[in-house]
Order: structure tokens, then C-alpha cells, then sequence
């Protein structure tokens, strides 16, 4: 084998290594650098959901996420509305006046605690210790409920009731009644959360 033989051998050999070296610094180096950049769900985290509530029934709910945190959206029937003033004297804060602009926007400062009637939209988070209430919405009486219950959540973690507008029983752990995000409606059935001043 000649001297030219070898070198072209050798030539090939360190070529071909180095791609291969190269490649697996690339495969190395790309999920790494990946890990940089904010993922789609941390994008959205801070930025406004549109939300279509065009399927909702009275007495339903869905949840949809806003900066981490499960935003209920409820479909109250009329029963649920009329029972709303009924318990107003069993409230710890009937007229969302405590802490208002942290927990509840000027246009939800009312009996419903929302823009329209019918929609409620609130933060699922219990204020005592950031559990998360669970779906109470048939009256009556039930396990950890009063007998005249009239519906809402019910926090089982440490017992603190809320009525269909998230506002908080008295003598309850919870101090505060169930945050009020920002939000609009685009149209009669599309939501947008975490904005609500038209652009």
C-alpha cells in the first residue's frame, strides 16, 4: 500500500469522524438549547384565553387555564340565580366590598359577581390555602353541608363553602370570596380571560 494510499485513507477516516463528532454535538446541543426557550404552555401562561362557551347548558361547567390556574366558567340556571340573595345573610362578604380590586372587577361587584346573569367566571382556588373547591350545585341537604344548602362548592380539604357566585360562607377558613379574573365577551358565546378593555 502506498504512502498516498494511507493518507487518503486516513483523510476519510478523520472526515468521517468529525461529521460524526459534529452531528453528535449538534444532537447534544439542540435539546439543550431547547430548554431555553419558553414552551407553548408558558407562552400562553401570561396571555388572555379565548374561550367558546357556545355548548355550555344551564348547570354546566367548564374549566379552562389562565396563568396556571383552573378558571371555572358556569352556565347558572334560573333556580341557581333566584337562590343567589337568599343566602346573603350566611356570607361572610355578600357584596365582594373586601379587597375588591384584587378579588373582584367593578362590572362583577354586583349580587352575581359577573357581567352577564347566567355566566359565572372565576378562579377554582380556595383563598385559605389554594385547594381547589368541588362541585356542589344540587341543594339540600348532603355530607359536610348544611341542610339548607343552596348550592356551590364545597372546599374538602378544609371545609369552607362557597355559594354559585364563589363568594365564601362566614366562619369558614376561607377569608375571601373565590377571585373574579379579568375577562370580556367577545360575542354572546366567545370569552376572552385575562382581558377586559376592548383594544
Amino acid at each position: 500500500m502506498s504512502e498516498q494510499q494511507v493518507d487518503g485513507a486516513k483523510r476519510t477516516w478523520l472526515i468521517a469522524s468529525s461529521c460524526m463528532g459534529a452531528a453528535g454535538g449538534v444532537a447534544v446541543a439542540v435539546p439543550f438549547v431547547s430548554t431555553f426557550q419558553p414552551s407553548e404552555r408558558a407562552r400562553a401562561a401570561g396571555a388572555p384565553v379565548e374561550v367558546d362557551i357556545s355548548a355550555l347548558k344551564p348547570g354546566e361547567k367548564m374549566t379552562v387555564e389562565w396563568r396556571g390556574k383552573p378558571v371555572w366558567i358556569i352556565k347558572r340556571t334560573p333556580e341557581q340565580l333566584e337562590r343567589l340573595p337568599k343566602v346573603d345573610d350566611l356570607l361572610a362578604d355578600p357584596k365582594s366590598l373586601r379587597k375588591p380590586d384584587e378579588l373582584t372587577p367593578e362590572y362583577a361587584r354586583n349580587e352575581f359577581r359577573s357581567i352577564k346573569p347566567e355566566i359565572m367566571v372565576a378562579v377554582g382556588i380556595c383563598t385559605h390555602l389554594g385547594c381547589s373547591p368541588s362541585d356542589k350545585f344540587t341543594p339540600g341537604a348532603q355530607p359536610s353541608l348544611p341542610d339548607n344548602w343552596a348550592g356551590g362548592f364545597l372546599c374538602p380539604c378544609h371545609g369552607s363553602t362557597f355559594d354559585m357566585a364563589g363568594r365564601v360562607y362566614r366562619n369558614k377558613p376561607a377569608p375571601d370570596n373565590l377571585p373574579v379574573p379579568p375577562y370580556m365577551f367577545l360575542s354572546d358565546t366567545r370569552l376572552l380571560i385575562g382581558e377586559d378593555k376592548k383594544a
